[in-house]
C-alpha cells in the first residue's frame, strides 16, 4: 500500500483533490448531500495530508526539499518537477487550510449544480498548490492557467449580481497577465538553450541562468514577468478587476481569491521577479514603491467611502497588497520576511473577514452597512468573532498584522524613512474603516426588524472561523516559528540582489552554465 511519505508528500498532496473531483463525477445525480459530505471530506483529507510538512520540513536545510523530478514531455525539456522551501510551504499550509473552509462554508450556501460547484473548487485547489510546487516553468504554467477556469466559473455560475461581467473582467485580465509571463518563460528558455545547449524550463536552471544575464534582457524580461504578477496581487493600475470579482464571487470564492490567489502574484515576484534578474528588480524599485504606496493609502481611503461591506473588504485587499509589494522591494530581509508573513496574515484575516460577511448574507440577503446595527444583542458570539478579526487586520499588537506590517515597516525604514512614513498613513486609514464598519454593524440600537431574531453562529459556522481566531493569536503571539522557516529562503534571495562595491555592470554575453540534465537536441526554432 502507497502512503505518504518524504519522498511523494508532494504528489499526495496535490493529487489529493484532484483524484476527488473524479469521484465526486461517479455519484449520483440526487444524493447532493453525499457530494457535500465527499467534497467536504476529501477537502479535510488534503489538509491532514499536508500536515506531515510540518513535521517533516528541515528549517536549515539548503535549497529546496521533498523533490520529485521525472521526465514529462522530452521533446521540449518540459519535466514533472516538484519542490519546496519556506516560502512555498508556508503558502501550501495556507492553502490547505483555507481550501476545507471555504468549502465547508458553501454548505447550505449552495444548492444548484452543487456536482460542478465541489470540482470546481477541487480543481482550483490542484492548481493553487501546483504553482506553489512547480519547479518546472513549463508545469508552473500549466497550473497557473489551470485555476483561471474554475475561478471563471465559480464567480459566472455561482455567484451574484454583475456574476458574468464580473468573471469575465477577472478572465480577461489575468489572461492578458498570462501572455507577458508567457513571454517571458520563452525568453528564458531559449536564451538557456543558446548559452548551453540545453532547452530546458527547470526554474534552478534559469536561477543560475540570471547569476549572468545581461541588463538588457533582464530589463525585458523582468517587466513582463511583472505585468503578469502585478495583475494577480494585484498592483494599483491593475487592481480594478477585484473590487467586482469579489463582490460578486460566492463566498467560498472571495475567501479562496483573497486568501490564497491573490497571493500567487506576490509569490511569482519573490520566486521568480527578485532572484532571476536581481539587477532589473533593482532599477524597478522606485516605481514599485511608489505604485505599492500609492495602493495603500488610495485603498484605505477608497475603503472610507463604501456601502457595501463586501466591497470595502475588497478594497481593503488592494491597501494590504500593497504593504506586501512595498516589503517585496526594500529588497532586504525585513521586509522579504514580513511581506511573505503579512501575506499569511491578510489570507487569514481577509478570509474570515468574507466569511463573516457571508454569514450575515445568508441571514440577511444584503450587504449594505446602512441595513445592519446593534448585531451585537442578537449575535454576541459573531460580534466577539469579528472584534478580534477586525482588530487582526488593522494590526493590533498581539494578533498576526502588528507582526508582519511592523517587521514590513522596520525593512522600508532601513531603505528610506519616507516609505515607512507612508505606509504607516495606510495602517492609521485601516483602523478608521475597519472600526468604522464595526461600529455602524455590531453597536447602536436594533432598528431594523429583521435584524433582531436573528441566530447567531452555528455549529458548523464556528468550525470555519475559530481555527482562523486561533491561528492570529498563534503568529500574534508566538511567530518565531514562521520567522525561523523563511530565514534561509530569503537569505538567498537577498544574497543574489546584494550588490559589490565598484562591481561593473552585467553586459556580457551569456556564458555557458553548468547544469546536472542531460543535454537534449535543440528545439526547432
Amino acid at each position: 500500500m502507497v502512503v505518504p511519505s518524504p519522498e511523494n508528500i508532494l504528489n499526495w498532496i496535490l493529487l489529493t483533490p484532484l483524484a476527488g473531483a473524479a469521484v465526486l463525477l461517479l455519484i449520483p445525480s440526487g444524493r447532493t448531500d453525499l457530494m457535500r459530505w465527499w467534497a467536504n471530506g476529501v477537502m479535510l483529507a488534503g489538509f491532514l495530508i499536508s500536515l506531515p510538512l510540518v513535521f517533516w520540513f528541515d528549517k536549515e536545510a539548503p535549497g529546496f526539499q521533498f523533490e520529485i523530478n521525472k521526465e514529462w514531455i522530452a521533446t521540449i525539456g518540459a519535466r514533472f518537477h516538484l519542490g519546496i522551501d519556506g516560502i512555498s510551504f508556508l503558502l501550501i499550509m495556507l492553502a490547505t487550510v483555507l481550501g476545507f473552509i471555504a468549502v465547508l462554508s458553501s454548505w447550505s450556501a449552495i444548492q444548484e449544480r452543487v456536482r460542478e460547484y465541489y470540482i470546481m473548487f477541487m480543481l482550483l485547489q490542484t492548481g493553487m498548490l501546483g504553482v506553489f510546487m512547480s519547479l518546472d516553468f513549463f508545469l508552473f504554467y500549466v497550473f497557473w492557467e489551470v485555476m483561471l477556469v474554475p475561478m471563471y466559473f465559480i464567480i459566472g455560475v455561482w455567484g451574484h449580481g454583475r456574476k458574468l461581467y464580473s468573471a469575465i473582467k477577472f478572465f480577461l485580465y489575468t489572461l492578458v497577465g498570462s501572455v507577458f509571463l508567457l513571454l517571458g518563460i520563452l525568453a528564458l528558455y531559449f536564451l538557456h538553450g543558446d548559452s548551453t545547449g540545453i532547452y530546458t524550463f527547470s526554474i534552478p536552471a534559469f536561477l543560475e541562468l540570471g547569476k549572468v544575464l545581461p541588463y538588457e534582457w533582464q530589463f525585458w524580461i523582468f517587466w513582463a514577468f511583472f505585468i503578469g504578477f502585478a495583475i494577480k496581487v494585484p498592483m494599483v493600475p491593475f487592481h480594478t478587476w477585484l473590487p467586482d470579482a469579489h463582490v460578486d464571487a460566492p463566498t467560498a470564492g472571495s475567501v479562496i481569491l483573497a486568501g490564497v490567489l491573490l497571493k500567487m502574484g506576490t509569490y511569482g515576484l519573490m520566486r521568480f521577479s527578485l532572484p532571476m534578474f536581481p539587477e532589473a528588480a533593482r532599477a524597478a524599485v522606485p516605481v514599485v514603491v511608489t505604485l505599492s504606496i500609492i495602493a495603500i493609502i488610495y485603498g484605505a481611503l477608497v475603503c472610507m467611502m463604501q456601502t457595501d461591506m463586501k466591497r470595502l473588504i475588497a478594497y481593503s485587499s488592494v491597501s494590504h497588497l500593497g504593504f506586501c509589494t512595498l516589503g517585496i522591494f526594500t529588497l532586504n530581509h525585513l521586509g522579504l520576511t514580513g511581506s511573505l508573513i503579512q501575506q499569511v496574515n491578510h489570507g487569514i484575516s481577509t478570509g474570515a473577514l468574507f466569511l463573516i460577511v457571508g454569514y450575515l448574507y445568508e441571514r440577511r440577503h444584503t450587504r449594505e452597512i446602512s441595513e445592519f446595527g446593534g448585531l451585537s444583542t442578537p449575535m454576541p458570539v459573531f460580534a466577539a468573532i469579528f472584534l478580534i478579526i477586525s482588530l487582526a487586520s488593522l494590526g493590533m499588537p498581539l494578533l498576526n498584522g502588528f507582526i508582519g506590517e511592523f517587521t514590513i515597516l522596520l525593512g522600508a525604514w532601513q531603505v528610506n524613512m519616507w516609505w515607512a512614513g507612508f505606509a504607516v498613513a495606510g495602517i492609521v486609514l485601516g483602523a478608521a474603516y475597519l472600526l468604522w464598519l464595526y461600529q455602524r454593524v455590531m453597536f447602536g440600537e436594533v432598528t431594523k426588524p429583521a435584524n433582531k431574531s436573528l441566530p447567531d453562529l452555528n455549529l458548523r459556522e464556528l468550525v470555519t472561523l475559530v481555527p482562523l481566531v486561533i491561528w492570529c493569536f498563534w503568529i500574534g503571539i508566538y511567530p518565531k516559528p514562521y520567522f525561523e522557516v523563511l530565514e534561509k529562503p530569503i537569505a538567498r534571495i537577498v544574497e543574489r540582489l546584494q550588490v559589490e562595491e565598484g562591481a561593473p555592470p552585467v553586459t556580457a554575453t551569456v556564458p555557458e552554465i553548468p547544469s546536472e540534465e542531460t543535454p537534449s537536441e535543440p528545439a526547432e526554432r
